[in-house]
């Protein structure tokens, strides 16, 4: 059996993508499991791992075009995933033909097109996050009422935290530079995502700073995954929290850096409710194809693997934006 994989990424939040569609090659669940072992590992993986794989199937919902599934690197399955639902979008519109239409996911239908690119030979999808809960079974957290900019005397006494679930869940916190890049950040995300009374779950957590006016930057330590280049739901939920709690407006576009390098946000609210929007890239670096058992025995040598000139291309563009 023949299998295609496209290693993509959003922000530099990477994943390898294969398509699980009628058309394509089935793959079993214990050879999806031994391929993400294979590929995603940071240690021994392909093209140096990644943060998970991204499955694309067919879609149950008449009013979505496909299905976006997301696995981590440690094999839980994510509800959610706005950087990689950048790529499943472009992969479906070149797919298709189709530029605006609907993807599948865990809780959701959910709203893409294509849009304008961000630089030349940056392809740019802009996506729909939602739906949004502040809910604490949603989360979950041992909590009686929403967590909304309070301290947790079980994680610091003196940062102030809130949880909110979109539809994945979310620690955000908004500090200083310093705090943001501290040690302090780490021993909180690992506390919460071990075993412990609060997050039962474990839960995403992101420290942000406010750089400037409806300018934030977003470091995020993902559940399932650790310190990532890159999440999209968090640099989402950080953009909700900032309007909520520090003044910004409804509907501006906010720029969003992280260590993968920038996207734009959009907060809407409608009858009570919130929404978002995310523009990104959405990034093919290489093509990847190989017998399944070449995959599965990890004789990556045996794989014809095409690198593009995409990532030169979201290089520069950081280069330009960036400096």
């Amino acid at each position: 059996m023949v299998v295609i994989i496209k290693k993509v990424h959003g922000s530099e939040n990477d994943f390898f993508l294969l398509d699980q569609m009628e058309d394509a090659p089935k793959l079993s669940v214990n050879e999806l499991d031994e391929l993400r072992k294979n590929l995603c590992s940071r240690e021994y993986g392909l093209l140096g791992g990644a943060d998970g794989l991204l499955l694309v199937e067919e879609s149950k919902q008449n009013s979505a075009l496909g299905k976006m599934r997301v696995i981590n690197s440690d094999g839980r399955q994510a509800s959610m995933c706005g950087n990689g639902l950048r790529t499943v979008a472009r992969y479906l519109s070149e797919k298709t033909g189709e530029i605006s239409f609907k993807v599948e996911t865990m809780f959701a239908d959910l709203k893409v097109r294509q849009t304008t690119v961000l630089a030349e030979g940056v392809k740019t999808y802009q996506v729909e996050i939602s739906p949004v809960s502040f809910e604490p079974q949603t989360i979950p957290v041992n909590a009686e009422e929403p967590i909304i900019n309070q301290i947790l005397p079980e994680l610091s006494e003196t940062i102030l935290f809130s949880a909110v679930a979109v539809p994945n869940p979310h620690l955000i916190a908004f500090v200083n530079h310093e705090l943001l890049m501290s040690d302090e950040f780490e021993r909180i995300a690992r506390l919460v995502n071990d075993q412990n009374a609060l997050f039962p779950d474990g839960v995403n957590v992101s420290f942000v700073e406010i750089v400037t006016d409806n300018e934030l930057f977003v470091r995020t330590f993902e559940r399932g995954v650790g310190f990532t280049s890159a999440c999209g739901t968090a640099m989402c939920a950080s953009s909700l929290m900032y309007n909520l709690l520090h003044g910004g407006e409804f509907y501006q576009e906010i720029t969003v850096c992280n260590v993968g390098g920038l996207v734009k946000t959009v907060v809407h609210e409608e009858e009570g409710t919130y929404w978002m929007e995310l523009i990104g890239n959405a990034t093919v670096t290489h093509e990847i194809e190989g017998e399944l058992e070449v995959f599965l025995q990890k004789k990556f040598d045996q794989l014809s693997i095409e690198e593009t000139s995409e990532q030169q291309a979201y290089r520069n563009f950081l280069d330009r934006v960036l400096k």
